[in-house]
């Protein structure tokens, strides 16, 4: 289904972006575009693939020009293009405003105009009953959309909605990682805080799945479990036996003790497709008549899909995992090279 077509990343330059063009760069795909306003990331990005398959545009969704010219001959688009940082965006909410809600609908906009086939945007556990600013302008990300969808008759719009992914740029992992090499204090800032697990694998294979199967204004999630970041910060001590301890800090700006990827009212329709849920759009018109007399009492024997009712995982499965990133493979193999060099 990808032959000979031409795929736009938003925000081509961060993880996800880059783990999407290792994905797609030897298929039979005709070209890739890298969408973003980081000229330097392009340049790290160009040298270090020096594959003409590969174009790059600079730009901002924020700029409906420069967005919209990149999309031009497009066939699919993942809309990467995002604020993720919850405590940056609590701190400049506008800024998220511009760039989740607003960017997206340039996007949205852009795609419907060049006559994209398939449009899959990204969004995150935090939308669902969001209680900080990033979380709040994903939530409006994902209304936008689904709006999108019911007035396009060419362009296919979903969205995929994800946990953590390990060891992504800004995650805890790393920094945990940093602080425990260096054997400083890991900073928790609550160790019975859970958090969705997944890989950034796990997470393009989500977003490949909802390109293949998504009806309009459908959302994607996968089952995922979950840990305390607790437990992740002892894994990763034990896992480069390091000498550092725990220093619990208190919970940040706009933290959650644990998030939720399917809220109640969601977990009513969604559809199990073996290892996802689908949830399908709501599709009622402005009347609401029938809603507000017939009502439903199906929701009240529903319950969230949490990262604190799915499976947890234990400090010897997070080992596990997480010795199977390429980061932390990387990483010990960085420490052992040190160590030699250095006589230990």
């Amino acid at each position: 289904m990808y032959k000979n077509k031409t795929l736009l990343i938003t925000g081509g330059t961060g993880s996800f972006g880059n783990a999407i063009l290792r994905r797609f760069i030897n298929t039979e795909i005709k070209e890739i575009r890298i969408f973003s306003r980081d000229e330097k990331k392009q340049d790290d990005m160009r040298r270090h693939y020096n594959n003409s398959k590969i174009k790059y545009y600079i730009g901002d969704v924020r700029d409906y020009s420069s967005i919209n010219q990149a999309m031009a001959g497009v066939d699919f688009v993942f809309h990467a293009a995002a604020l993720k940082q919850v405590p940056s965006c609590e701190f400049f909410p506008e800024q998220a405003v511009k760039t989740n809600i607003l960017g997206s609908e340039n996007a949205a906009n852009a795609a419907i105009a060049n006559g994209v086939n398939r449009f899959v945007a990204l969004s995150t556990d935090k939308a669902v009953y969001p209680v900080n600013a990033m979380g709040i302008s994903k939530a409006m990300m994902e209304k936008i959309i689904i709006a999108a969808s019911r007035i396009s008759t060419s362009t296919i719009f979903c969205c995929t909605r994800y946990g953590n992914v390990m060891a992504s740029r800004g995650s805890v992992i790393p920094l945990f990682v940093k602080q425990a090499k260096e054997n400083k204090p890991l900073t928790v800032t609550d160790p019975a805080m859970t958090r969705f697990i997944m890989s950034l694998d796990e997470s393009v294979e989500l977003v490949q799945f909802a390109f293949k199967h998504a009806n309009p204004g459908d959302i994607f999630i996968q089952k995922a479990p979950a840990a305390t970041i607790g437990n992740i910060a002892k894994a990763i001590i034990e896992i480069f036996k390091s000498k550092s301890k725990i220093n619990i800090i208190g919970t940040r700006h706009g933290e959650k003790l644990y998030e939720t990827l399917l809220s109640r009212e969601e977990m009513v329709k969604a559809q199990e497709m073996d290892n996802y849920f689908r949830v399908p759009p709501d599709n009622r018109d402005l009347n609401y008549d029938s809603y507000f007399v017939e009502g439903t009492l199906e929701t009240s024997a529903k319950e969230d899909y949490t990262s604190h009712n799915t499976r947890i995982l234990n400090i010897s499965e997070l080992k596990s995992i997480l010795l199977k990133l390429d980061y932390i493979k990387f990483e010990l193999k960085q420490g052992y090279e040190e160590n030699l060099y250095n006589g230990l």
